[in-house]
């Protein structure tokens, strides 16, 4: 990894510890990719999921929602199924999840943050979640076995990635034949040049650091995947846009 690469990804860790820190202290976090508070704004955080969703979960882990979507949503979750959440911060989607898969399934969280991991462990305590895993490490080499997870999930997390063709990689790799991801993300229009995506918004911003929609489905192409879906769902910045991006591990001999 090069030193700016690394200098990179220790600003998005140091952003998202003191996310956490606030959110343990008593405060509001501020969203990952807007100004507002994530309990009011209509386009990043908690304003993406329904009451239902909300209030269902400890005020901890509303409050920590920094994404620009709702994953657990878009990845259609299933009884039974085995469910990795990439970036899992304080834990919001890995609870939805485990409450979509049911006993039977189980639902994993990745972070690299010391202090976000607590917190989640904190909030699965408080929600009485059983069937609930969180792992410590990057997205970019996820700690476990291949072919044993059904559906990958993230919240604008692959953006803020130093390496997105090794996250598209290793969450190929972890996916079981067939298995799917739903992934919410920041997508930049194609005619938008990376100086121009930095111009519009910081890289811990979750907007310097996003792919074009084309660089995206290339990316996943190259890593495998196919039935690649990529829907923008409202624009972030001039030219940005949270998106829904679905796409298949295909099954042996597809």
């Amino acid at each position: 990894m090069s030193e700016q690469a690394a200098d990179l990804r220790e600003t998005v860790r140091e952003r998202y510890a003191a996310a956490a820190t606030t959110i343990t202290g008593g405060g509001v976090a501020e969203d990952c990719c807007g100004p507002e508070p994530v309990e009011i704004d209509d386009n990043f955080g908690a304003g993406l999921y329904a009451d239902t969703d909300r209030d269902q979960l400890p005020a901890e882990a509303v409050a920590a929602s920094l994404g620009c979507g709702n994953p657990t949503a878009v990845a259609e979750l299933r009884a039974g199924e085995r469910v990795l959440d990439l970036g899992s911060g304080g834990g919001i989607d890995v609870l939805l999840s485990a409450r979509r898969v049911g006993p039977t399934g189980k639902a994993y969280g990745l972070d690299m943050t010391d202090e976000m991991l607590a917190l989640a462990l904190a909030n699965t305590a408080k929600a009485g979640a059983t069937n609930v895993e969180f792992l410590k490490g990057t997205i970019e080499a996820i700690p476990l076995p291949a072919g044993t997870i059904d559906v990958v999930i993230s919240n604008c997390v692959i953006n803020l990635s130093v390496d997105k063709p090794a996250v598209f990689a290793e969450t190929f790799r972890v996916l079981a034949p067939g298995g799917r991801i739903g992934v919410s993300d920041v997508v930049a229009e194609d005619d938008l040049t990376p100086g121009q995506r930095g111009e519009r918004g910081s890289y811990v911003g979750c907007i310097a650091g996003a792919l074009s929609f084309a660089e995206y489905r290339r990316q996943l192409e190259a890593a495998g995947f196919t039935g690649i879906e990529i829907t923008p769902t409202h624009q972030v910045a001039d030219g940005m846009h949270s998106a829904i991006v679905r796409a298949t591990k295909p099954t042996v001999g597809s």
